[in-house]
């Protein structure tokens, strides 16, 4: 795929997880509690993701309209998803109430670092 092309998919991808990030991890948490939260449940704990995601997002469509030029924010998005998704990765293996994390949100973090990273073209 040429650089051209990635940053078309790129551009979508910033949009899509960046509502995502705005509506969905409130909506994921709400919905599938053990896919997406940690028990036992923690509003203040949930209420700090959700506002640190919801503001990444608000960030993650601003990016949209420009990727290059925000590429700090999309490497930052790359390397704290994974990082994050690795913690909570080795947390859930080795307490067994947290399981579902790992068909839920630990999964999603991966795939926005994966897509984020594939779609992000290289510096020349």
């Amino acid at each position: 795929m040429n650089n051209e092309t990635k940053l078309k998919y790129l551009s979508v991808a910033l949009y899509v997880f960046g509502a995502f990030f705005i509506v969905g991890v409130w909506t994921m948490m709400q919905l599938w509690p053990s896919g997406w939260g940690w028990e036992p449940r923690q509003p203040e704990y949930e209420q700090m993701i959700i506002g640190v995601y919801a503001t990444l997002g608000v960030f993650l469509i601003i990016a949209a309209k420009n990727p290059l030029e925000h590429r700090s924010l999309i490497l930052f998005t790359i390397w704290s998803s994974a990082i994050h998704a690795a913690i909570m990765l080795v947390q859930a293996l080795r307490d067994p109430v947290e399981k579902q994390n790992l068909i839920g949100d630990i999964p999603a973090l991966f795939l926005v670092a994966i897509i984020f990273w594939y779609l992000l073209p290289k510096r020349s």
